[in-house]
């Protein structure tokens, strides 16, 4: 008897389960994607020496592929974080040194090797995602091949390296821009405008992986032997995400993304120097939800986890760049505020009170998403050096505060009078 898995049956696929509107947008890139490579295979002639580059660009990539599925079975245990990327650096060097139909087949090539031997295996990255990012990846190398195409010759001695360099530098301007305009439009098609917003170190990292690209089609042309240079600092840089990954773990909460209570502490700290050095004032404020337990116990920890990251989310959204938020524990949040007197803090407590009051939250239940709403919050505020001059004595009359705020009727703020 054979067992047919629910992926394989079109009718249950992922794809299917998402908005419409971005069902559509996925299918009209693959197509466009497809389409075009279709157009360049019957159109390019791809020459002897063009496939041997091609063979060693596919080669160093899947080489590299291997080599960093260890950091990155290691990186998935330690931080969850999704795959880390660098296959931009073989796709450009073949934007610059094929034509685009061999450019578009290497893609394709190692997007599949990728989909074979990590994405499937960890089964958190649906087909239709894989298949998209092969497509966008597909489409950013043609836009950007219409830039490179006479960038590089195959022979160095005809190379004009100003203009080369300055084509190649277009060309990678092309190749992000292309790339993130297509992704920020599947983001708003999905309903989540927050994933717009620029990853500036992610985009530094594929800067970086195109100039690396650069340079392994500056070797391949000059002599192919010496693209595996590039090698040890492409997995270095791999290992520099993951460190950079882990340093951002031990000050971040993993459920709401703000910074853990040691980190918050540390930010708070040197705040107090700072104001004690000018003779400045700032605000602690302790926020604790109402009735958190209820909302677990009616609807479930996941819509709880749903609770807590919408409350963090809106903290950050309504305080200043400057301003700090950190999640203490449970349902219990603190927010530091520099350079205010009490009025402003105590104003910025009840605007974040009365928003908390406002918010809806969709959450996952074990009968469907609901909606959760009538959620309240006590605030505890705390400013120096009226309450104190030390953090342990602000935290604790912040706390004082948020205790008298819940046991005399919750949703409310408090700031306790005099020192």
């Amino acid at each position: 008897m054979v067992t047919v898995s629910p992926g394989a049956r079109p009718r249950q696929w992922a794809l299917w389960r998402q908005p419409p509107a971005l069902v559509a947008y996925f299918l009209l890139i693959d197509t466009v994607a497809v389409a075009l490579t279709v157009f360049f295979a019957g159109r390019d002639h791809v020459d002897a020496h063009q496939w041997k580059l091609f063979g060693v660009l596919v080669a160093l990539a899947l080489v590299q592929a291997e080599l960093s599925r260890a950091l990155e079975e290691a990186r998935r245990l330690i931080t969850n974080a999704p795959h880390v990327n660098m296959t931009t650096v073989w796709c450009y060097a073949a934007v610059i040194l094929l034509p685009p139909s061999a450019a578009g087949a290497l893609i394709i090539v190692v997007y599949a090797h990728l989909w074979l031997r990590v994405w499937r295996k960890l089964g958190t990255r649906p087909a239709h995602r894989v298949l998209f990012s092969t497509a966008i990846i597909v489409l950013s190398a043609y836009a950007t091949a219409a830039v490179t195409s006479r960038a590089v010759t195959s022979h160095p001695a005809d190379w004009a390296l100003p203009n080369t360099a300055m084509m190649l530098g277009v060309g990678a301007l092309v190749y992000l821009a292309v790339n993130g305009a297509l992704v920020t439009a599947a983001a708003a098609l999905h309903g989540k405008p927050h994933h717009i917003a620029i990853a500036w170190a992610d985009y530094a990292l594929e800067i970086a992986t195109l100039c690396l690209g650069i340079m392994t089609a500056f070797m391949l042309t000059l002599a192919p032997y010496l693209a595996v240079v590039v090698m040890p600092p492409l997995l270095v840089l791999h290992r520099a995400v993951l460190v950079k990954q882990l340093e951002e773990l031990a000050i971040t909460d993993r459920k709401t993304g703000l910074l853990n209570a040691s980190a918050w502490h540390d930010v708070a700290a040197a705040e107090l120097s700072r104001a004690g050095r000018q003779h400045s004032s700032f605000g602690v404020l302790m926020v604790d939800l109402d009735h958190f337990k209820l909302v677990n116990d009616t609807h479930g920890h996941l819509a709880g986890d749903e609770v807590l990251r919408a409350v963090a989310g809106l903290l950050t959204s309504e305080i200043r760049d400057y301003d700090c938020a950190g999640r203490f524990g449970g349902e219990e949040f603190a927010v530091l505020i520099p350079d205010a007197h009490a009025e402003q803090i105590v104003t910025t407590a009840e605007r974040l009170r009365h928003r908390v009051s406002e918010l809806e939250v969709t959450a996952p239940t074990g009968t469907g998403d609901t909606t959760i709403t009538g959620l309240s919050a006590c605030i505890g505020v705390a400013v120096y050096p009226t309450h104190g001059t030390t953090l342990e004595r602000l935290l604790l009359t912040a706390d004082s505060a948020l205790l008298t705020a819940k046991t005399s009727g919750r949703n409310k703020v408090v700031m306790i009078t005099g020192s």
